[in-house]
């Protein structure tokens, strides 16, 4: 790419950068404009940046900040809180090909990666090293491991085996002003000085720009055992769980599905869920002695009213229970195609006290009929994590406005339940003046003043987190 006569910023890039390298096409900054997130904001790039080197990524950092030029770190753009939207006049740095697993360190289970590396590779390769990397967020086949640190992503497993910040050992990051910072350590413990490491974990490329991980790896996971209960109502179903939790099982799973989302799975065909009218209880354990594990929770579930529990009795029987949760999102897309109008579905993200998901579930089931919208309502029970789908006609004013609504309905009853505004996909666009309501005012101008410290400009992905 050649680049256009008096285009300072071009031109300063292309001195130490390959012209394929740049992208400046219209169809290419379109596709760079947004996340996978609706109801946010979005401004045109005016370039795709996509670097192969820390020393490419710190070239452009110094160029922006010459120019005072803003940058807006991206990875896959599955996020779904706006984090990774363009801001007008923009460098979108992507991070997609920096995607090199560096080392895979057997004796300290622990792997090395780059940015762009794709969660599902990362977990092969090292699997097929004898360890695991357990994170496993639902786009885990297409997000990066970059984009999992930057958001702090959850995912299926996090109930026993924790989320992403969890296994973030040490980063090495590029900060506003082209330094490069490394945090964080190789050694199990550690704790000579404060926490940075935790500091850039969910930043959302607000504070530097990941460019290395060091990730802690486990041994391979047990084979799992699974149960699937179904229930008259959310709150059987809630009370259930809370049962689990509290005499002390360790599921590996522990997922909720309420009386929509029930009913989508089941009209998708999946063949335990036949004739269900109610919520659903997915419960798996991969302890040593987990066939007795799941017999025992599966009697908690009986005792908390479940209508019925299936009880895997083989590996092919745990498969189709656990893909009851897997073809959530098949399911609803398949309800969407049905609906009329232009569909589109809106993933919230809020979590709860494990004692209150029940009140969650039953709020958003009446939010939905305030609002006159489809909402169906999938979560993580067992740390309380909620994950109500909207399904609404982009099309139609006041189904969007509706939506909206909706949404903010939402975060408030998560709020007043003592829960948070998100649990694992960031604060992004989409909540950053939610943050003000839920952070105590001292609390938020800290924040603020840590984001001054490292970028006095404000040029590292400005108007995301704060407000």
């Amino acid at each position: 790419m050649t680049p256009p006569v008096g285009n300072p910023l071009l031109a300063a890039l292309a001195e130490a950068l390959p012209p394929e390298a740049l992208g400046t096409a219209d169809v290419e900054l379109a596709l760079h404009r947004y996340d996978a997130a609706p109801f946010s904001e979005a401004g045109r790039p005016a370039v795709v940046v996509r670097p192969e080197t820390v020393e490419q990524v710190r070239h452009v950092l110094r160029v922006a900040r010459a120019l005072g030029v803003p940058v807006v770190p991206q990875g896959a753009r599955t996020g779904l809180a706006g984090g990774a939207n363009a801001v007008d006049g923009c460098v979108v740095l992507s991070m997609v090909r920096m995607n090199r697993i560096l080392e895979i360190d057997r004796a300290n289970r622990l792997v090395r990666c780059e940015p762009g590396v794709i969660t599902a590779d990362l977990a092969a390769a090292v699997a097929g090293e004898g360890l695991c990397y357990p994170p496993d967020p639902a786009s885990w086949e297409t997000c990066t491991i970059g984009g999992n640190i930057a958001t702090g992503a959850g995912g299926l497993c996090c109930v026993k085996y924790g989320v992403t910040a969890d296994y973030v050992l040490g980063l090495t990051v590029v900060l506003a002003d082209g330094e490069v910072l490394r945090v964080g350590r190789d050694t199990v413990k550690g704790v000579a000085g404060y926490d940075l490491t935790r500091l850039f974990v969910g930043s959302e490329g607000t504070l530097g720009v990941i460019v290395e991980a060091t990730l802690a790896l486990r041994p391979p996971r047990p084979p799992e055992l699974a149960l699937l209960a179904s229930f008259a109502s959310a709150r059987d179903a809630g009370a259930a769980a809370g049962a689990i939790i509290r005499e002390g099982h360790v599921p590996s799973a522990l997922e909720l599905m309420d009386r929509a989302t029930t009913e989508a799975v089941a009209a998708l065909g999946h063949p335990l869920l036949a004739g269900a009218d109610g919520a659903t209880l997915i419960v798996a354990s991969d302890a040593p002695d987990a066939a007795a594990r799941v017999r025992a929770m599966a009697e908690l579930c009986r005792e908390a009213k479940a209508l019925s529990v299936a009880v895997a009795e083989d590996d092919e029987r745990c498969r189709q229970v656990l893909d009851a949760r897997r073809m959530v999102m098949p399911a609803l897309g398949a309800v969407a195609k049905g609906l009329p109008g232009a569909m589109t579905a809106f993933v919230e993200d809020v979590a709860v006290p494990r004692d209150r998901l029940a009140d969650l579930v039953e709020r958003v089931e009446e939010i939905a009929g305030e609002y006159d919208l489809y909402i169906a309502t999938v979560g993580h029970a067992g740390d309380g994590n909620l994950h109500p789908t909207v399904l609404f006609d982009r099309a139609d004013r006041s189904a969007v406005r509706r939506a909206g609504e909706a949404y903010d309905a939402i975060m408030a009853a998560g709020l007043e339940l003592g829960g948070t505004i998100t649990g694992e996909h960031g604060v992004g666009v989409l909540k950053r003046e939610w943050l003000a309501r839920e952070l105590p005012p001292r609390g938020l101008r800290l924040q603020r003043d840590i984001k001054r410290l490292l970028d006095p400009e404000g040029l590292l992905n400005p108007g995301k987190v704060l407000a």
